[in-house]
């Protein structure tokens, strides 16, 4: 026992063992008896502990949470004396565990866990799997576009697990065993929290930051578009809304409005006047979020000062061209402070300084292709070891530019890592399909992404990839996803809609369909009217969710169990969930469906379209293209809204 911890050596080991809050222990592993004092975005706390030993074995007491620490080196969790986690050995006879291979100087290490029967596993940030329960699921541990991982899961048996690694790598939640991988690394490090869903997303919050209380202005409805041309394009769209009393709070100018890739500004031949644009649409009460990427080339005004100054991502062997969109591009090294201070200054140059309000970080993973981050190399180390931090960093340049602003910032980013919430990170589910088999797996991605302690995400409305704005079938789709929307974070519509056509100017990339409210026929017209100013309702509602979301780090939408953690049938249900500690909302997700079945925890519910009062159990609603399942917890003041 040494200061607080349990510290253990043998053959080429070393392992210490420490409390970090108080229902939570976390467990470093260094090979070679190498210590790697780095906490990555973990903020520990101290707390007390109790250790005893017995029959060669030590034991640390934290809370309702007990590690077990034998000879061989095995370990095993239990909650309130029940065993929760039980390492599996390596070799036989229990004469190893853990497993570490050396790979160009740092290993390639792994933990494995005996399958617990009858766990359910979720988290993992969003991945587009079509899966709620991840039990018996394999995940790359990694970012790409549609697939943002948080090393986090929350298991049935009331505990929660945090991968403290940024490394690249796999976890298997397999039936008989569940497995940590990373590809390269100096150490295995991970943390297990005891609790229910509310006491482990406050530990998680507090363990890795609180998001802010998301700002008056986000909370209502965005309008986006790939895209919008011109200064003049984007405002009649804004002008359209504010005539017909269709509150607008935000409207987005999407990637190439710009100069050239890494330049940082608006074009002046298409945004001839910025500070004009903004303050039209601030007298209407209209805030304006604009688009940049990672990436950068020779043509922009400043590769070559990034260059020369280590403020790019450079390769362990190539080019450092690392992604190919209108000629090859650079990305900007984010993890390098000095690049983060740059950039900022130019994004508060050109933008923030003209009245821009918000900034959408595209592209964020980064994006790469091929998808070898072991090629990488970032200021803060190789590409492998800290292949899922970027995004971290990335919004952390916008939190302290923001900062010292005074302001608290809205970032809308494509990836996130554990504690990017902190920096007011607004997580999307990026560039995903425009079908309803899209929509479906949405719901669930969003739920697993609730549970890692990310309380601000959404989707494109409608989804990114195609959408014919004249079929029936994505007719009905917007509709279904614009209702909800209305019961997501924050509720935004973007998509690159069909029928580009011909280029109208000399622009590389033009713009879609329309996307707008009215851009899906009459009859849809007034039904997404009514959908956007029932979210202008709710902004009260909502906006006190969110003040909680950043007390508590309880999650605005989350799964059923997560407010009934005792209610064996809602660890089950992925395709309806808890919008805030009141409502209750069931999406429809298949095309023509016109039915929804519904399962209502104890207790006496509100249907929100008849007013008719429902006791738990399972029950069948109709629900016409016009309208949605929503239930109200009977006596809550929001059912007022509806």
């Amino acid at each position: 026992f040494e200061n607080n911890s349990i510290v253990y050596t043998r053959r080429n080991e070393i392992v210490r063992i420490t409390p970090c809050h108080e229902n939570a222990i976390r467990f470093e592993a260094f090979p070679d008896c190498r210590e790697f004092d780095e906490n990555f975005t973990l903020m520990p706390k101290s707390a007390p502990a109790e250790f005893t030993d017995k029959d060669y074995c030590v034991f640390m007491r934290v809370g309702r949470l007990k590690i077990q620490l034998e000879r061989n080196g095995k370990i095993t969790f239990y909650k309130d004396d029940s065993v929760i986690l039980e390492e599996k050995e390596e070799l036989a006879f229990h004469d190893g565990f853990r497993n570490y291979v050396r790979k160009d100087g740092l290993w390639s290490a792994r933990i494995t866990f005996k399958g617990n029967d009858g766990e359910h596993f979720y988290g993992l940030g969003h991945d587009a799997c079509n899966r709620f329960d991840l039990k018996g699921c394999s995940f790359d541990i990694r970012h790409v576009n549609a697939k943002c991982t948080i090393p986090f899961v929350y298991s049935s048996l009331g505990y929660g697990f945090l991968w403290n690694n940024p490394a690249t790598g796999n976890v298997e939640l397999s039936e008989n065993r569940t497995r940590w991988s990373v590809d390269a690394t100096r150490k295995i490090d991970f943390v297990v929290m005891a609790g229910n869903p509310k006491q482990v997303s406050e530990t998680l919050a507090d363990l890795t930051g609180h998001a802010p209380v998301m700002p008056h202005w986000a909370t209502g409805f965005w309008q986006s578009r790939l895209r919008y041309e011109t200064q003049e394009d984007l405002l009649e769209v804004a002008r359209r809304y504010h005539k017909e009393n269709i509150p607008l709070s935000v409207i987005i100018a999407d990637y190439f409005h710009w100069t050239e890739q890494g330049d940082y500004k608006f074009d002046p031949k298409y945004w001839p006047d910025v500070k004009a644009m903004t303050d039209e649409l601030h007298s209407m009460g209209t805030r304006l979020v604009v688009s940049m990427w990672p990436t950068i080339n020779e043509n922009s005004e400043n590769y070559w000062y990034m260059y020369d100054n280590n403020m790019l991502i450079r390769t362990t062997k190539g080019s450092n061209k690392v992604f190919d969109f209108y000629g090859p591009q650079a990305e900007i090294d984010v993890t390098n402070p000095a690049t983060r201070e740059f950039v900022f200054s130019k994004l508060k140059e050109n933008y923030l300084d003209n009245g821009v309000d918000g900034l959408w970080f595209d592209e964020a993973e980064p994006e790469i292709h091929p998808a070898h981050f072991d090629n990488l190399l970032l200021h803060i180390g190789r590409g492998d070891e800290y292949g899922l931090i970027y995004p971290y960093y990335y919004a952390k340049m916008a939190y302290d530019g923001f900062k010292k602003m005074g302001e608290v910032p809205v970032i809308l980013t494509r990836a996130a890592y554990t504690g990017s919430q902190k920096f007011g990170a607004l997580v999307w589910s990026g560039d995903i399909p425009s079908t309803f088999e899209s929509l479906s797996q949405q719901v669930k991605a969003g739920l697993n992404m609730s549970m890692c302690g990310i309380p601000w995400w959404n989707t494109d409305i409608g989804g990114f990839w195609g959408g014919d704005t004249q079929s029936d079938e994505f007719r009905e789709l917007i509709v279904r996803w614009f209702q909800y929307g209305v019961f997501s974070p924050v509720m935004r519509v973007h998509g690159n809609r069909n029928r580009h056509g011909e280029k109208k100017r000399d622009v590389k990339e033009p713009s879609g369909d329309p996307n707008e409210i009215w851009s899906f026929g009459e009859q849809n017209y007034p039904v997404l009217r009514d959908l956007v100013l029932l979210r202008e309702r709710l902004r009260p509602y909502i906006e006190n969710q969110m003040k909680i979301a950043s007390e508590k780090g309880y999650p605005v939408m989350r799964p059923m169990f997560f407010d009934y953690p005792d209610d064996e049938e809602c660890y089950s249900l992925g395709e309806q969930y808890m919008f805030g500690e009141d409502i209750l909302f069931a999406p429809v997700v298949n095309r023509g469906q016109t039915e929804k079945e519904v399962y209502l925890p104890e207790g006496e519910w509100i249907l929100t379209k008849t007013k008719e009062t429902f006791e738990g159990g399972w029950h069948a609603v109709n629900a016409q293209i016009n309208e949605f399942v929503a239930f109200v917890r009977k006596g809550a003041p929001v059912i007022d809204c509806f």
